[in-house]
């Protein structure tokens, strides 16, 4: 798997793979605090109850993340750049031969990104939903200008990142934008990064869920089914022609179920429940066990407690947290669906090794500056000129005035 994983990386991938009883993937919140409010997001507020871990508490809980064979640990927020301490944070994992991605909205200095490279870290992805700033702008929580320094965070990538490492753009697919997801496509592949799709998740006040939005504007209507499957359809075809997206098929047809509300399908070859706590779960930003981002366990479990390796493989927290997976409607939030089927499904395994081996051609950066990076998405929005409107006159115009 070439640089993207060192070999103590591969050694627990394989076992996770062949036993399906050790963790390949945490999702670490290490902060609820955030410089954006973006409009599908809803975590910044459900897990603002909580304190934030001490960076002693994380040395322990990476150490205990190692014990229990952990191979990869995702640091996400909130957004994980507004902890001063966050070199430290990844530098905690690398140093237990954990493979670190971090999860961000594009709002990085160049120094931040420097400190956190030198630190371990060289797997990235960044929030991008569209290729229109104003549109961007809006879907960030009207924040001028969020677009144009997420690009310039994205060229900081590329200059600073090795060659050979993983950068993707995260794109949420949602009414306001999802014509334009083909576009971000194609920016993506011209500047060496990927695109991961989740569909935007809703819920309601009835059946609260940690990350699911209760904005009802971001469900799509009957009348889009069409449209939005043609524009999935567009996007496998690039995908089969070469372009740079990282979705698997089973992954790309229950993105269909989902946006009507149909049970997603992902989950059946283990009798229709994900695979929390075996194969992956998660850490709240004090860092208690999760099972999810949407769902919290009963029972209070610290993984920086001394007995959590002993804890994490007891009857007790794997009935626990199944019990509560059984509940789910069902996700598609990217990563524990594409773990749950690369392990369970033949073909999307084969070529997700494929994906990381030391010889994919596809997987380089491209050292281009902002400038050049702004013309490139430019020249992309001039061959569709009709699917980028004008959305955020009235805010652009009480900025101005203020």
């Amino acid at each position: 798997m070439g640089k993207m994983f060192n070999f103590w990386t591969k050694v627990r991938l394989a076992r996770s793979l062949l036993l399906k009883s050790h963790p390949i993937y945490v999702q670490y919140y290490i902060t609820a605090r955030c410089n954006l409010a973006c409009e599908q997001c809803n975590i910044i507020y459900s897990n603002a109850d909580v304190r934030e871990a001490s960076i002693d508490e994380v040395r322990k809980i990476a150490a205990n993340l190692a014990k229990i064979g952990v191979s990869v640990v995702l640091l996400t927020g909130g957004e994980p750049f507004v902890r001063k301490d966050l070199p430290e944070i990844v530098k905690a994992f690398s140093q237990e031969n954990i493979h670190v991605r971090m999860q961000t909205n594009g709002l990085a200095s160049k120094q931040n990104l420097e400190d956190c490279i030198k630190a371990g870290a060289n797997d990235i992805s960044i929030s991008l939903d569209s290729l229109q700033p104003d549109n961007q702008d809006i879907i960030n929580g009207d924040f001028p200008n969020s677009w144009e320094k997420a690009i310039r965070t994205i060229s900081y990538v590329n200059e600073l990142f090795p060659e050979d490492a993983f950068a993707a753009l995260g794109c949420v697919l949602a009414p306001r934008n999802f014509e334009q997801v083909p576009d971000v496509i194609k920016f993506a592949t011209e500047i060496g990064w990927w695109v991961s799709l989740v569909p935007a998740h809703t819920t309601n006040n009835e059946q609260p869920l940690n990350f699911r939005t209760y904005d009802p504007t971001l469900r799509f209507p009957k009348e889009l089914y069409p449209k939005v499957d043609a524009i999935l359809d567009k996007v496998h075809q690039m995908r089969e022609s070469g372009y740079n997206v990282y979705d698997s098929d089973p992954y790309l047809a229950d993105m269909r179920r989902l946006i009507r509300g149909e049970r997603v399908k992902w989950r059946d070859r283990n009798e229709g429940v994900c695979d929390s706590p075996n194969l992956y779960f998660a850490i709240v930003p004090n860092g208690n066990m999760a099972v999810c981002c949407d769902w919290r366990m009963e029972s209070e479990i610290s993984v920086a407690a001394p007995d959590f390796p002993e804890r994490y493989f007891t009857n007790q927290t794997y009935t626990e947290a199944q019990a509560i997976a059984a509940n789910c409607p069902g996700c598609l939030f990217g990563s524990f669906p594409e773990i749950t089927i690369s392990s369970r499904f033949v073909e999307p395994m084969l070529k997700r090794a494929l994906f990381f081996s030391k010889t994919n051609p596809k997987r380089r950066l491209k050292k281009l500056t902002a400038e050049e990076m702004l013309s490139i998405a430019e020249r992309i929005r001039a061959e569709s000129p009709h699917l980028y409107k004008p959305v955020l006159v009235e805010l652009k115009r009480s900025v101005k005035a203020k």
